[in-house]
């Protein structure tokens, strides 16, 4: 693989941690993503394009309607503050939950405790573009060690086929290996869990408008596993 960019040792995502005691899911040890079968109900455009969205780059050119949040306010910022050591869990509903019930209905079906969750909005992005993005999650900032494991999980909202979830590893370097990279296919329904802890992670979408999607952070724990088990492919 050919890029103009690649991360060095001074990206911020090199210093988050990898290796913790932190309870896992089994499903995610071997690869660090799981595909799930389709999502098995409609989805209503309204249920994403009516919501209040913000201005918040994370990934590409993108903006975020939090559904849900720290304190169910509309904020786009990690739970933690200055004053305020809260992991990215046991989040609060925002006002644009009321405006999706079906997504909210589904966070809420899985039984896990779930933290950050949000509709993204990306505009098209080529693979040189979206490199340039490439980046680990701090899902477990202050996340005690005797609690699961924070990943995340993606719900396609448009139907993308030409565009992917690009994954990698890390290398002995702490650098993203290019020989590990996978590809999740972002057609309409699509879902899957993602420890984008551990992963390098961004999304290549060469598109001609913009893609959506739900994402939420979930604890590792014997709820999810069931639920993971029960929704594999």
């Amino acid at each position: 693989m050919t890029t103009a960019f690649w991360p060095t040792q001074e990206h911020w995502s090199v210093a988050i941690p990898l290796v913790t005691p932190h309870p896992r899911l089994d499903a995610l040890t071997a690869s660090g993503v799981v595909q799930l079968r389709d999502v098995p109900f409609e989805i209503d455009e309204s249920e994403y394009l009516s919501l209040e969205y913000m201005d918040w780059k994370s990934g590409g050119d993108t903006n975020f309607a939090p559904i849900a949040t720290t304190d169910g306010q509309l904020d786009c910022r990690g739970f933690w503050s200055a004053d305020d050591e809260h992991p990215d869990k046991d989040a609060i509903f925002t006002s644009n939950a009321a405006l999706c019930p079906t997504l909210r209905d589904y966070v809420s079906g899985v039984g896990a405790n779930f933290g950050r969750v949000r509709i993204i909005k990306l505009e098209p992005q080529d693979r040189e573009a979206a490199i340039r993005q490439l980046h680990r999650d701090d899902n477990n900032r202050f996340n005690p060690e005797s609690d699961g494991w924070v990943v995340r999980s993606w719900v396609e909202l448009t139907d993308n086929p030409n565009s992917y979830m690009l994954l990698m590893d890390s290398g002995d370097d702490g650098l993203p290996d290019p020989s590990t990279e996978k590809r999740v296919p972002l057609h309409r329904g699509s879902r899957f869990l993602v420890d984008t802890q551990r992963l390098w992670h961004v999304v290549v979408h060469p598109g001609n408008a913009p893609r959506y999607a739900l994402i939420t952070s979930f604890e590792s724990g014997p709820t999810l596993d069931r639920w993971v088990s029960a929704e594999s492919v």
